[in-house]
């Protein structure tokens, strides 16, 4: 295999449960590009919002709290805040000349519309590979509603019958949890809905703006899905 390109971006796509952060992180290491985490993001800026704590966006005020409680119901984060995050993330990484790894955002269409300029400025749409991996809505509930993470880190353990009695993360010691509420199965079917709608849409779009987009199998092993994931980034 050619070696890879470090100044590129690779953009993971798929619905709750389809392993996004796992491979995110799996591929980080095997490349060394930064993992820029969406939901690390929004997490930083909305758990410990204050109320009336709000981030001014083309004029507009978007109000911290409320972005937390769409967040603890399921639905999808207000685009043009998460989109003002990440674009500045994304230049700041471009000037200290690191690639990029993301999961978890674009989202929606208005994220995909408004970060692939800021992409393609940075680091050119030849050097952007994105991968939807896909996954059915059964595997997702059942994937999702068994999925715990590490408090220290919030590294994501897929339930599989080698971890299913894991209690503590085995890459930094912490004690193993699961997000309340947000992984209930009711949330998730809510989580899968807005994918459905509101993310689906903007694969398309990334065709038509040229990028390339190749799919993978998300209902593998995670060893299965990262060679695959390889192949089609190579």
């Amino acid at each position: 295999m050619k070696p890879f390109n470090q100044k590129q971006i690779i953009i993971l796509i798929g619905p709750p449960g389809a392993g996004k952060g796992t491979q995110a992180e799996l591929l980080a290491d095997k490349i060394s590009l930064y993992y820029l985490e969406t939901s690390k993001i929004i997490e930083a800026n909305i758990m410990k919002a204050k109320e009336g704590d709000y981030e001014e966006v083309g004029g507009k005020k978007y109000f911290m709290v409320e972005e937390r409680n769409r967040w603890k119901s399921g639905k999808l984060n207000t685009p043009e805040v998460v989109t003002f995050w990440l674009n500045e993330k994304i230049r700041e990484l471009s000037k200290e000349g690191k690639g990029i790894i993301m999961a978890g955002s674009p989202r929606t269409l208005y994220e995909a519309e408004n970060e692939a300029p800021v992409l393609k400025k940075e680091y050119g749409l030849k050097n952007i590979k994105v991968v939807l991996i896909n996954l059915s809505a059964e595997q997702s509930i059942f994937r999702n509603s068994h999925r715990r993470l590490c408090q220290l880190m919030r590294h994501p353990i897929l339930y599989t019958k080698e971890t299913k009695n894991l209690t503590i993360c085995p890459l930094d010691g912490s004690k193993l949890v699961r997000r309340e509420g947000l992984d209930d199965p009711e949330t998730i079917t809510v989580r899968l809905k807005e994918y459905e709608n509101r993310t689906l849409p903007l694969v398309d779009y990334l065709k038509k703006e040229s990028f390339d987009v190749k799919e993978v199998n998300g209902e593998q092993s995670v060893a299965d899905v990262f060679k695959d994931i390889l192949k089609a980034i190579k």
